[in-house]
């Protein structure tokens, strides 16, 4: 008799702790669910548009510290080199660079016009033999170059945002209207510049 009533107690005191468990278990969880709501990583976003192929690309490239690799793909691909179709993989570091440039300009999000961004050593070669301003070893053949402009942001003003990043090198070209960035030593140049702009005046 004893043991019987040892053994309901036991019953009893087991199913009051998987009632409480029930009860309890939902709002824990909802609570671990606000919480992590509350700490979604931060997301990064870039817009853009090419001036020589037409397209336009708006994607989240990286959440908190993680960059994602298939936006990172298609970013790529849409930097290839246009005139032979040729793909390179860009460090993400220059992505940041450019989101930051639009934050620096107070215009976060602002779509950038892409004027050039992975160049083959052929398509290299073709505009060192028909132009100016191209470098023999220029960071465009590794990926790691971007010449852009922000429609409606003095490009002036994004020179120097840009130089305040000190990011890498900054080159600007004021007769073709856009700026040079790349992840490479920090320096700056000006292309046919008027004296009082070499200095980033």
């Amino acid at each position: 008799m004893q043991v019987t009533r040892k053994i309901e107690t036991v019953v009893r005191r087991l199913w009051i702790s998987s009632a409480l468990l029930c009860l309890v278990a939902p709002l824990m969880a909802s609570a671990q669910s606000s919480a992590v709501a509350g700490q979604q990583p931060q997301e990064h976003r870039l817009r853009l548009f090419h001036t020589h192929t037409g397209e336009r690309i708006d994607i989240i490239y990286r959440r908190g510290d993680t960059y994602l690799p298939e936006a990172i793909a298609k970013l790529d691909f849409f930097l290839r080199d246009f005139r032979t179709g040729d793909v390179r993989h860009f460090n993400p570091r220059l992505y940041d660079t450019l989101e930051d440039l639009t934050i620096s300009v107070d215009h976060p999000g602002a779509e950038i016009e892409i004027v050039c961004g992975y160049r083959s050593r052929w398509t290299n070669e073709f505009l060192r033999s028909h132009t100016t301003g191209v470098a023999k070893n220029s960071l465009h053949i590794q990926a790691e170059a971007i010449d852009l402009r922000i429609p409606g942001i003095n490009t002036i003003k994004l020179r120097q945002a840009a130089l305040a990043l000190r990011r890498g090198g900054v080159g600007y070209y004021p007769h073709s209207d856009f700026i040079h960035v790349d992840i490479g030593r920090v320096r700056q140049w000006c292309f046919d510049c008027p004296p009082g702009l070499l200095t980033g005046d």
